[in-house]
């Protein structure tokens, strides 16, 4: 039963990480449930949603990007090199701190979204952060998303999208980059004894098809609706984090 409460988990968390972000809100208190650590559920969590994350990132490769004059090589180094930072922190480090600043930066992305998709002016449409802000706000983010990851698919949506991409854009780019940080992340964890390998596996099987799921949503869903989705979910993480923090 607990097994194919994980399995589930993993599904949610997959497809709403392809569309928006915050899955791995839906997969720790799953594993804390199952008795790991809250340590032990963060790193197991990590692993197991990478392969999804690598798999939604690919089926969505024609909507990957740069941003402006970023290059998506250059997003790619800076991910890389920010996701083994926060990887190195995390395995030598305590996560209160961290864990006790995500419904904040869960709120602020979710609210810079938010106001760049719908009470920004149209004639606001060419103010963004440029490529040095973009660059900055993505190296922050991988050390974050390498070190505990809850939350990283809103605050680069919100980056991408102050950087001037689209919300469907943005959203490829996001899926791609994520597996991009974790990768140095994982390979630091793999050898971990942290990690629950049958949760591991199942949690992942499970994130690999929900992935696949969002990437196909990605490409059809309404841009509209896609914005209004990622603000209400972003809304709901938000009220629930601050309520009972992880």
């Amino acid at each position: 039963m607990l097994l194919t409460l994980i399995l589930v988990a993993g599904l949610w968390a997959g497809l709403q990480n392809a569309l928006a972000g915050g899955g791995s809100f839906v997969t720790l208190p799953v594993l804390i449930l199952s008795g790991m650590s809250p340590l032990a559920a963060n790193i197991t969590s990590t692993v197991a949603l990478f392969p999804g994350q690598v798999t939604s990132g690919l089926a969505g490769r024609s909507l990957v990007t740069g941003a402006g004059k970023l290059t998506f090589r250059t997003l790619f180094g800076v991910s890389i090199l920010g996701g083994a930072v926060g990887g190195l922190l995390l395995l030598n480090t305590p996560s209160t701190v961290f864990a006790r600043l995500v419904p904040w930066l869960v709120l602020f992305a979710t609210v810079v979204f938010a106001w760049g998709s719908f009470f920004r002016k149209s004639g606001q449409a060419g103010v963004h952060i440029g490529a040095t802000g973009a660059a900055v706000a993505q190296f922050c983010i991988a050390i974050y998303g390498g070190y505990f990851g809850g939350g990283i698919g809103f605050l680069m949506m919100a980056a991408l999208t102050m950087a001037g991409l689209s919300t469907r854009n943005a959203g490829a780019t996001k899926n791609a980059l994520g597996g991009v940080m974790n990768a140095s992340a994982v390979l630091l964890f793999v050898t971990s004894p942290q990690v629950h390998w049958l949760e591991a596996v199942v949690l992942g099987a499970g994130a690999l098809i929900g992935g696949l799921m969002g990437s196909w949503a990605l490409h059809r869903v309404n841009e509209k609706v896609l914005r209004m989705a990622i603000v209400a979910i972003g809304a709901c993480l938000t009220v629930g984090l601050f309520l009972k923090p992880l």
